[in-house]
C-alpha cells in the first residue's frame, strides 16, 4: 500500500515536471505569431460536448494556448447528442453568423470525435465557408462501440434506461455550459456513428475519405484541405481516471484504438499521425491535462497544426 502511494506520488510529480519543461520550451512560440492563421480556427466538439461547463473547457488548455501565440479561435456549440447532418446544419448556421459578425470569409474547422463528420458536412454543402477540415480521433468509418450498442434488440429495457440517462446527462451539460438544449437524441447520435450509417454518410459526402481500408484520402477537394490525427492507446496515465473506462470500451475492437475509435477509422485526407500515445479524451487534453509522460503534449499537437495551416496559407 505504501509502495502504491509512493509510486502515485512519484508519477504525479513526474507529470508536473514534464508539463513544466514542455511549457518552458514553448514560451518562444507564445511570444510570436506561431499559430496565427490567415483564416480563424473554429473548434467543433463531439458527443456530450460543450464549449465550457462550470469553468472547465472541453478543449482544455488548448484555446488559450493557441490565442497566446497569435491564433484567432472560436468554439462552436452544437447539440451534444444528434446525428452528424443535424449537427452540421447547426454548425453551418453558426459559421454564417460568425462570418457576418467578424467579416471573415471562411474558417479552418477542427473537429474532435463526431465533430469531424459534423465539419465534413459543412465543407461539403458550403465549401465557400471552409478552408480546411482537421479531424481529431473521429470515427469516419464508424465505431465498434456504436455498433455494439446498436446491436441490442429494439425496446430493450436496459437500452431505454441508458438512453434516458445519456439524454439527461447531455441536458445537464448544456445547462452547466450556459447553452440549455431541450432536444437531445442519443439514439440518433449513436446510429450516425455506426459502421453502417457512416458508410452511407461517406457515400454522400466522400471528400477526404480514403478509398482503401487504412490509407489516406484526397487532401484537397473543392478548395478545402483535409487533415487528421488520432491516438491508438487507452491506458496512458495511471492518474487519469478516464483511462479505465476507455480501456473497457476499447475491448469492443480487434484492432488498435483509442477506446472509442479504431486507428484506421480516424483517417481523413492527409494523416498527420494515427498512433499518438493518447486515448479519446487525451486528444482534447483531458482528464485535466494529464497525459502520457513520454508523448507529445496534446496542446503542442494543436499548436503545431495551427502552424501547419499557417504555412499552407490557410
Amino acid at each position: 500500500m505504501k509502495m502504491s502511494i509512493k509510486l502515485s506520488a512519484w508519477l504525479f510529480g513526474a507529470t508536473l515536471v514534464v508539463s513544466s519543461v514542455s511549457s518552458f520550451a514553448t514560451e518562444k512560440h507564445n511570444a510570436t505569431h506561431y499559430t496565427k492563421t490567415r483564416y480563424p480556427i473554429v473548434l467543433v466538439h463531439g458527443m456530450f460536448g460543450f464549449d465550457s461547463a462550470l469553468g472547465v473547457d472541453y478543449w482544455y488548455g488548448i484555446i488559450s494556448d493557441l490565442r497566446r501565440s497569435g491564433a484567432e479561435v472560436y468554439v462552436a456549440q452544437v447539440t451534444a447528442l444528434e446525428d452528424s447532418v443535424r449537427r452540421g446544419e447547426e454548425l453551418l448556421h453558426y459559421l454564417e453568423e460568425l462570418k457576418a459578425i467578424t467579416g471573415h470569409s471562411a474558417f479552418n474547422l477542427i473537429g474532435h470525435s463526431q465533430g469531424g463528420p459534423t465539419s465534413r458536412y459543412v465543407a461539403a454543402v458550403r465549401p465557400d465557408l471552409v478552408k480546411s477540415v482537421s479531424s481529431v480521433g473521429s470515427p469516419h468509418k464508424g465505431s465498434k462501440v456504436a455498433d455494439l450498442l446498436m446491436s441490442k434488440p429494439a425496446g430493450n429495457l436496459g437500452d431505454k434506461l441508458v438512453e434516458k440517462i445519456a439524454n439527461g446527462l447531455a441536458k445537464l451539460i448544456g445547462i452547466a455550459s450556459g447553452s440549455p438544449q431541450d432536444k437531445q437524441d442519443f439514439q440518433r447520435s449513436l446510429s450516425s456513428l455506426s459502421t453502417y450509417e457512416s458508410a452511407l454518410f461517406n457515400a454522400q459526402f466522400p471528400a477526404g475519405i480514403p478509398s482503401s481500408f487504412c490509407g489516406e484520402g484526397e487532401s484537397l477537394v473543392n478548395g478545402v484541405r483535409y487533415y487528421s490525427w488520432a491516438g491508438s492507446s487507452k491506458l496512458t496515465n495511471v492518474l487519469d481516471a478516464s483511462d479505465y473506462a476507455l480501456s473497457a470500451t476499447g475491448l469492443a475492437f480487434s484492432e488498435e484504438n483509442d477506446g472509442m475509435v479504431a486507428r484506421c477509422s480516424s483517417h481523413l485526407g492527409r494523416v498527420i499521425r494515427d498512433n499518438f500515445k493518447m486515448n479519446h479524451l487525451d486528444q482534447i487534453n483531458h482528464f485535466f491535462g494529464i497525459h502520457h509522460l513520454f508523448e507529445t503534449d496534446p496542446v503542442t499537437v494543436y499548436r503545431q497544426h495551427a502552424n501547419r495551416l499557417q504555412l499552407a496559407g490557410l
